[in-house]
């Protein structure tokens, strides 16, 4: 056999081996987190150079995640990364500096940089053909994220995603509140549960798996808290984490795609060039500086909305809650007519709300025909001489029989948006069913809001039309007897919030303590105290909220209370995390023009807070503060509402009762 040396592939060889020896390393602009990629050669028969993907991360010097595979399941073949070398890396750097509309600020200025690393599979791999893959990867102050992409190549003429090999082995026996669910094709609408990672594998020594959906808050001691999210999913499923090791050392999460509904061999199905979903890891040194972070909008397309003008956001009043009540103070099933939604359409033009959401039972089966009971285009006439626009419920399996047909129809109904229920999934064809209707939803002038479904990955920012996602259920529980609660509203706060915008129902006045609250259909109660579901407006981010009670709750001793609500914007230009616990309590401050809004809120248990007020301008403010009243533990309808002048420099005392808050209102002196 005749060898011939050729210099071109020997650079090669030493080139790849050179990278793999070295590893490379993407930091943070701070310089505080440093994402290091190297290769494993420990693979059998490895001697080439070549070896698996793998990647670990570091904040401010000390181990977050160790080494860690990447890699992608395509068709049955061995994962792609787990015997490569690397034939390329591009570093670079750019700023994400844009408006961003109806959400918990008004403009993003984001550094990073980034990395684009090229791998092939070595070319001795066994009939894999040489594939190739590209990770890009970014490293922001408050995170990193990364994703695949794969290059149109002749080796691969089809895409047949299994699966992914991404792994998070996180240094130590992190914390986490997790989103247990218990199957694919969830709505999302669960709790959060605190447990050790190990504790997710493994219970009295026998194997088990939680399916997690994101985001994922967990808390490494001495470290750093992390949110583990995914950002700009078109064109793929979306992922979950399990931990797959099964042993009570086991500190790791890996990624599970939804599967196809058609074929759930396969995630995703499809073309080259073709680019997944980004997995995104934010970190901070506080969780609440996890919620002012804009990663997943960072991550995301821009607007591809042209004309915005039209895109409102506001309050509404709401019928289904309060089981249709009328202006009579009867309710029911019969009471669901075009009269009754008047009575909710009056109240919010009295109120000042931009809208009415009228909810299931108006449809017939075909979506473009009334079922005769409430006759919407007669109610949107109505409500459109007093200055309010109608939004409409959906079922989402309709929608997707016939939405090219009845979003015309609703536009020339004059409909201004459509609450879209019980999506239940998030296969490849489920996201892409999310596409489809914000972008047909914005060429016919309708917003959108998104229920029973994922929780956001940022396609707010490209489809700014789209103003909601539910993946809580709120005071919607308390109607069928599961218990929602200030321990829940106290979770949620560090958790659903992380990803964005979260239509929870508020605005409960029938207020009760945990020993006096009943679940029930009509005339619904609620957990905790009436300051609580004020401050809730502040805390939640949510650009369309429905002020849920029948409108004769909001009259009478509730009046003063219920002028915060007529008061309280719906979207911000700031965002501030000023105090809390998760799991405990929560304040949060935003800001809307030059005015501020500060929100807090406890579980079970009473606080007394000192909140220090450097976040305001200068000069002085006349802060409004509806706060828990003196025997709200015993009485939780009683608000003290009190007036105080006050500057940066001033400490506000605030005492919280049991599930108890506060909501304060501070407007610059005249």
């Amino acid at each position: 056999m005749k060898h011939v040396f050729c210099p071109a592939v020997a650079a090669f060889a030493f080139s790849s081996m050179l990278l793999a020896q070295k590893g490379l390393n993407l930091s943070s602009p701070n310089g505080k987190l440093v994402m290091s990629f190297s290769l494993d050669a420990s693979v059998a028969g490895a001697s080439d150079g070549s070896g698996r993907l793998q990647y670990s991360l570091m904040y401010r010097g000390k181990s977050l995640i160790d080494a860690s595979a990447l890699g992608l399941e395509l068709d049955d073949k061995a994962p792609l990364g787990s015997r490569v070398t690397i034939t390329d890396s591009t570093p670079n750097q750019g700023v994400d500096d844009y408006a961003l509309l109806f959400t918990k600020v008004s403009h993003v200025h984001d550094p990073y940089n980034s990395l684009s690393l090229t791998v092939k599979e070595a070319s001795n791999s066994g009939g894999r053909n040489g594939r190739s893959m590209v990770v890009e990867a970014r490293a922001y102050d408050t995170g990193i994220a990364f994703r695949y992409v794969l290059p149109s190549q002749a080796s691969i003429t089809q895409l047949h995603l299994r699966g992914e090999q991404t792994e998070f082995r996180f240094s130590q026996d992190d914390t986490a509140w997790v989103l247990a669910l218990p199957n694919y094709r969830s709505s999302y609408e669960s709790e959060y549960l605190r447990y050790n990672l190990s504790a997710l594998s493994n219970q009295g020594g026998v194997a088990s798996k939680f399916l997690i959906g994101f985001p994922t808050l967990l808390h490494q001691p001495g470290g750093a808290w992390m949110s583990l999210m995914e950002a700009d999913l078109e064109g793929n499923s979306s992922a979950y984490v399990t931990n797959p090791t099964g042993s009570w050392a086991g500190h790791m999460l890996s990624v599970k795609l939804s599967p196809r509904w058609d074929d759930p061999a396969y995630a995703v199905t499809g073309t080259l060039p073709h680019h997944s979903a980004w997995r995104v890891l934010g970190v901070a040194d506080e969780p609440g500086k996890l919620i002012e972070n804009n990663l997943q909008t960072d991550l995301s397309p821009e607007s591809r909305v042209k004309d915005t003008s039209w895109i409102h956001p506001g309050k509404a009043s709401w019928n289904w809650w309060v089981d249709n009540v009328n202006g009579k103070g009867e309710s029911g099933n019969k009471e669901f007519t075009t009269e009754t939604m008047k009575y909710y359409v009056d109240f919010a033009a009295k109120s000042g709300f931009p809208y009415f959401f009228l909810d299931a039972g108006w449809a017939s089966q075909d979506i473009t025909k009334t079922n005769g009971r409430v006759d919407v285009p007669e109610l949107v006439r109505y409500a459109a001489a007093r200055n309010v626009k109608v939004w409409i419920w959906l079922y989402s399996e309709a929608v997707m029989k016939q939405m090219k047909e009845a979003f015309p129809v609703y536009e020339q109904w004059g409909v201004a948006g459509m609450k879209i229920d019980f999506v239940n999934r998030d296969d490849q064809e489920g996201i892409q069913f999310f596409y489809d209707v914000a972008r047909y939803a914005a060429e016919h002038h309708l917003m959108v809001d998104f229920h029973g479904c994922h929780t956001p990955w940022g396609l707010m920012r490209a489809y700014p039309n789209v103003m909601g996602y539910e993946s809580v259920l709120g005071l919607e529980n308390n109607k069928v007897g599961r218990r929602d609660s200030p321990v829940d509203r106290a979770v949620f706060a560090w958790t659903r919030l992380l990803v964005g915008p979260m239509d929870y129902t508020a605005g409960g006045f029938d207020n009760q303590t945990e020993d006096s609250f009943v679940a029930r259909n009509a005339t619904p109660q609620v957990m905790g105290t009436r300051a609580q579901q004020l401050a809730l407006y502040v805390v939640y981010e949510n650009p369309i909220p429905m002020v849920s009670d029948s409108p004769q709750n909001y009259d009478g001793e509730a009046a003063p209370a219920f002028q915060f609500l007529k008061d309280v914007p719906t979207t911000w230009d700031e965002t501030h995390v000023i105090g809390g616990e998760v799991g405990e309590y929560s304040t949060i401050v935003r800001r809307n023009g030059r005015e501020w809004y500060l929100g807090s809120m406890t579980n079970w248990t009473p606080r007394d807070l000192s909140v220090l007020l450097s976040f305001l301008g200068s000069g002085r403010y006349v802060a409004e503060i509806y706060e828990d009243g003196a025997d709200a533990a015993t009485s939780p309808k009683h608000v003290h509402i009190r007036k105080e002048t006050v500057t940066a420099k001033s400490t506000l005392k605030i005492k919280l009762a049991p599930g108890g808050g506060v909501a304060i209102h501070f407007i610059p002196a005249k």
